[in-house]
């Protein structure tokens, strides 16, 4: 399931003018005049190890370069709390794959299409410190390392790191307002100086809210940060701000939703927590009969087949164990792979 860091980053810079906004804050000036920005599109899919779904998100657009060459943008944006000192060599390996998979889509093509990554990092603990370039991983050899370093693969990402930002350069980048607003709302979230900063934004949420799509922004925006930051401050803020913006019954009905949907979530998690809890009290019961019925048979149970049956955590194991136990006259008529 995507976290809400995920859904925020995929839908404010999923879409390609607020992709465009951030790519073009961060690629050197070079590429962006070569690069015909109106034909920049989305593409479908991921190549984003599920394990790490809910500490990044990607997303790949294509554009065109004004002389007609094709370009791959590859975007990582990083959100965990710590920072990957294996970025590069995460990176890397995505960018394969996206190379990977446009060479089945394209088999009569000769040549590789140029692909950019780039990572957008606003983690809550400090600047991004992870080496950006492949090479920087590999333990050379002493004496000459820059003979070795030549015979190393050659790979570099771009990064913006949003936590190293000044708010001031962060309102005066070019991009729609949403995208303004999410690198501001991204950059403070996790740093307990939300509640503080969202007043002088006000005048950004309403020029967010008078977009076609305003209202439906705000939403997004408002759930996220309230999402970031669970305390009655910045609860407070944010209604002070939505009342600032759009009109006092609307905005109490932003909040109410939201509140709602804390509490199915809330209740939900209690549920999960509550069977979670349900099955380890059933694990625990199931693997202290086993030993109890060894023991009644006279079956001698040593203390490392002791703790083999207390650290299961296989329901069909320690099923298949208390069957078996029922007629045991041995430790090896129960237990699997003991020595003969």
């Amino acid at each position: 399931m995507s976290g809400p860091h995920d859904l925020f980053a995929r839908y404010t810079f999923g879409h390609p003018e607020r992709a465009a906004a951030e790519l073009r804050a961060v690629l050197p000036a070079y590429v962006v005049s070569e690069v015909d920005w109106t034909s920049l599109r989305r593409e479908p899919g991921s190549v984003v190890d599920p394990e790490l779904r809910e500490t990044e998100s990607d997303l790949l657009f294509t554009a065109r370069m004004h002389s007609g060459q094709s370009l791959l943008l590859y975007v990582l944006l990083e959100h965990q709390s710590s920072v990957d000192r294996w970025m590069a060599l995460r990176m890397l390996r995505y960018v394969v794959r996206q190379v990977e998979r446009w060479r089945q889509e394209h088999p009569e093509s000769e040549l590789l299409p140029l692909i950019i990554p780039l990572v957008m990092y606003h983690g809550p603990d400090g600047a991004w410190t992870a080496p950006r370039r492949v090479e920087e991983l590999f333990q050379l050899p002493g004496g000459d390392a820059e003979r070795w370093r030549a015979l190393l693969p050659r790979f570099e990402y771009l990064l913006d790191d949003l936590t190293a930002e000044r708010e001031e350069a962060l309102r005066a980048r070019p991009g729609p307002p949403l995208a303004r607003l999410a690198w501001l709302v991204l950059r403070y979230g996790r740093t307990g100086e939300l509640a503080r900063k969202l007043p002088d934004w006000v005048a950004l949420f309403a020029q967010v809210h008078a977009d076609t799509e305003g209202a439906e922004h705000l939403v997004v925006v408002i759930r996220y940060l309230l999402w970031v930051e669970r305390n009655a401050a910045v609860h407070t803020a944010a209604r002070r701000v939505l009342h600032s913006v759009m009109d006092g019954q609307r905005a109490e009905e932003l909040m109410r939703t939201w509140a709602e949907e804390m509490l199915e979530q809330g209740v939900q998690k209690g549920l999960e927590k509550g069977l979670a809890k349900g099955r380890e009290e059933g694990l625990t019961r199931l693997r202290g009969h086993i030993v109890r019925l060894l023991t009644a048979r006279g079956v001698q149970v040593d203390e490392a087949a002791r703790q083999r049956i207390l650290s299961c955590t296989d329901l069909d194991t320690l099923d298949r164990w208390f069957d078996r136990a029922l007629n045991a006259t041995t430790l090896r008529d129960v237990l699997d792979d003991l020595p003969q």
